[in-house]
């Protein structure tokens, strides 16, 4: 079974547009590779503004030039966008996207087309006929 997990925006979509390179946490993980990205159904505007005022920082700390997130009401919401590999489990880095307990260390984002479905708490298992709809786009 291919593993997802549900990520609230816009910090799913920084993750596959904007640079993030790592997901924060308050829990660790042993699972490595390659997992889809779903993003969450729920996102007030106050945690939207919050996540492009944050953006706006990381990627000035990394020396970054801006990125345009898509608006709160257009923002892909309750359902799979992408995939990114997790190569390591951390309680401490150096990324100024780090801000957690623990943080999944993640690389090589692939955004995918949308396709909905709702998601789940933790890593889960994606059902086949959501598998089907992305073919080999993964």
């Amino acid at each position: 079974m291919v593993k997802a997990i549900c990520i609230r925006q816009p910090w799913a979509w920084l993750i596959l547009h904007g640079g993030k390179d790592i997901e924060n946490r308050s829990w660790a993980t042993k699972v490595r590779g390659r997992v889809l990205i779903h993003a969450s159904q729920g996102m007030t505007f106050d945690e939207w503004n919050d996540g492009v005022a944050f953006a706006r920082l990381a990627r000035d700390g990394l020396g970054h030039p801006p990125v345009t997130i898509p608006g709160a009401k257009n923002i892909e919401r309750g359902g799979i966008v992408g995939s990114v590999e997790i190569v390591d489990c951390v309680t401490a880095s150096t990324s100024p996207w780090y801000m957690g307990d623990v943080g999944f260390v993640l690389r090589d984002p692939r955004p995918l087309p949308f396709v909905p479905m709702k998601g789940r708490l933790g890593f889960f298992d994606v059902p086949h006929e959501v598998l089907a709809q992305l073919g080999t786009a993964r």
